[in-house]
């Protein structure tokens, strides 16, 4: 009794769960972990699977937070959906280093198991073509690859069709006192955003008084630090994709590296980036 005492390492810690949630049952880990379903055996495999997951759960988590955020702003709450956005930035950073892990998977490595993945490719991502569109790139045609899941095709859709989080934040500073026309707040929201000069003259209001619109000008830059990140996240992606493929073409038809890199040319909210210039 006295030797079990002194041997025992467990500092006080539970260690029966047979009647107990355990730190696997709480995760599901079981489930979890069995996700990997390997479609060879190749050792590099896992690897390539892995870090696509890692990128879905980190996608999730970037919605959660979004949709959070722009509800807070549509409900004038700014303070709270600072903490939001700043947490997606925080987010975009770990699936930008995300890359830099799978860079390590060379072209013969990879080339050794590609053939697997038939027609699938993180061009059809659903959770990548939310964060998409609740950003504000809006594209219809990007519904199609999930037509046959209702499941999935009716909340994109549903998104396609919803002010982004740009949108909010316009629609916020006219509540605030800031002139934009009726084509800016009441538009077709399933349109891709296009910058309109009173936007801005807007913004430029905003920056040139910042005191007097502290609020707008922080919502300003939490909006600019989550581009940033974004096209950070988008250029490293593009960068391990050639490392890797070079200019083949993607297994989900795309162009590969061409398709990537205009994607790089996007802007999200371009007057943000415009009164750098103007001021």
């Amino acid at each position: 009794m006295l030797n079990e005492k002194v041997n025992d390492s467990s500092y006080g810690a539970r260690l029966d769960f047979e009647r107990a949630m355990s730190y696997g049952d709480y995760l599901a880990l079981d489930k979890l972990l069995s996700a990997q379903q390997l479609r060879s055996d190749n050792h590099n495999e896992p690897l390539f699977i892995i870090i696509h997951h890692v990128m879905e759960l980190w996608l999730k988590l970037a919605l959660h937070e979004l949709n959070a955020a722009r509800e807070r702003i549509k409900n004038d709450e700014l303070m709270p959906s600072f903490k939001m956005t700043a947490r997606v930035t925080r987010i975009l950073e770990q699936m930008t280093n995300a890359w830099t892990v799978l860079s390590t998977l060379t072209p013969t490595e990879y080339l050794q198991f590609r053939g697997t993945l038939g027609n699938a490719s993180g061009f059809q991502s659903y959770q990548y073509r939310m964060l998409e569109f609740v950003m504000g790139n809006k594209n219809a045609v990007m519904l199609r690859p999930h037509a046959h899941r209702p499941e999935i095709y009716e909340p994109l859709n549903r998104e396609l069709h919803s002010p982004s989080l740009y949108d909010e934040a316009l629609r916020l500073l006219a509540r605030r006192g800031l002139d934009l026309p009726p084509e800016v707040l009441e538009r077709d929201w399933a349109q891709p955003y296009r910058a309109h000069p009173a936007v801005e003259q807007a913004w430029l209001q905003v920056y040139r008084d910042p005191e007097a619109h502290w609020p707008l000008y922080e919502l300003a830059e939490e909006l600019i630090d989550l581009e940033d990140l974004f096209r950070q996240w988008r250029f490293r992606h593009v960068t391990t994709v050639e490392r890797i493929i070079g200019f083949k073409q993607g297994t989900g038809g795309t162009a590969g590296i061409p398709y990537l890199k205009k994607m790089l040319d996007v802007v999200l909210f371009p007057e943000l980036w415009k009164i750098r210039t103007a001021l």
